[in-house]
């Protein structure tokens, strides 16, 4: 019978698909919000819980004078309630908000060649882009210091004002927040579980704490007579190029030239392994760093502090 739903031609099917994907754009399209905090066009964000949009850190220009735009065209008044740019995270409260909560997908459903959406609504109409996800792969650190719990990369186009707009299946439920603000050369999307653990904790105390040295190091490779020498547990150390003035090693004597090894008697080779020990339970408790100094081993203690937040990025974003 022409025109059926079971018409399976080659037409049919892919009209089939078209409306499935029309639909779940119709269908997450009605929480997406237009962010109006920086000069150039709106960027997007997700109305995630009730009354609480997240977006993108890298597009929120401004902490005040924010608004949101909805998908029934209404404007309502947005309060910043914290943002991580580690994780390139935003949280914004708004009251008296009527748009559905967005539906969070399976965390399953990142597969790598899965169909997706990636949605913003940088005007007064939802957007969207079709592609693939690309490539998925376990926790990575992002180059700020942020945890991402996986790392999904998108063969899609991220439009102007796309970032902070949620990634969705062909159902039209949520896999994740998009953003271009992670990576130089792909776009990205943070899954769901990063963006539940850092909303949860931007809602509560407005940051995310972070242990913080103070210290500017670079990864060098030490000789191997020195390595027997002094027992060193790694052919690489990272030599200390700068040390924040008044900073938490500063103050414990820690010394441009120093070469870290290892920290609390966690050999540390790269600084992202040094920053994955340095998680907010470390904040305002001792820690002893083994470094090589004029030839031979030394500990310093030192009282670990809390990252500064950081200015909001000057790269474009999207």
């Amino acid at each position: 019978m022409a025109g059926a739903s079971t018409d399976s031609t080659p037409a049919g099917v892919l009209e089939s698909l078209s409306n499935d994907l029309a639909g779940a754009v119709e269908r997450a399209g009605q929480s997406v919000v237009a962010i109006h905090a920086r000069r150039r066009i709106p960027s997007s964000g997700v109305h995630w819980r009730p009354g609480i949009i997240v977006a993108a850190h890298h597009t929120i220009q401004r902490d005040e004078d924010i608004t949101v735009s909805l998908a029934d065209g209404s404007t309502l008044p947005a309060t910043l309630a914290g943002r991580d740019p580690t994780t390139d995270l935003a949280v914004l409260r708004v009251d008296g908000i009527t748009a559905p909560v967005a539906r969070v997908a399976d965390p399953n459903g990142v597969r790598v060649g899965a169909l997706v959406l990636a949605l913003g609504r940088p005007g007064p109409a939802v957007t969207a882009s079709l592609g693939v996800i690309s490539a998925v792969g376990g926790e990575w650190r992002t180059w700020h210091g942020g945890t991402i719990d996986r790392f999904v990369r998108l063969d899609i186009s991220i439009y102007d004002g796309f970032s902070g707009g949620p990634l969705v299946d062909a159902a039209g439920r949520v896999l994740g927040i998009d953003t271009s603000g992670l990576s130089r050369g792909a776009a990205l999307a943070i899954p769901a579980k990063t963006v539940n653990r850092v909303a949860d904790q931007l809602q509560k105390d407005g940051r995310v704490s972070r242990g913080y040295l103070g210290l500017g190091m670079q990864a060098v490779r030490l000789p191997a007579a020195l390595i027997e020498r002094l027992g060193l547990p790694n052919d690489v150390g990272l030599m200390i190029v700068s040390a924040e003035p008044g900073g938490p090693a500063d103050r414990a004597g820690v010394l441009i030239g120093d070469i870290l090894v290892a920290l609390d008697d966690a050999p540390i080779a790269d600084p992202a392994e040094l920053l994955a020990l340095l998680g907010a339970d470390r904040v305002g408790k001792s820690a002893t760093v083994r470094i090589v100094r004029g030839g031979e081993v030394t500990n310093v203690a030192i009282t670990v502090g809390e990252r500064p937040q950081q200015q909001r990025s000057s790269r474009r974003g999207r």
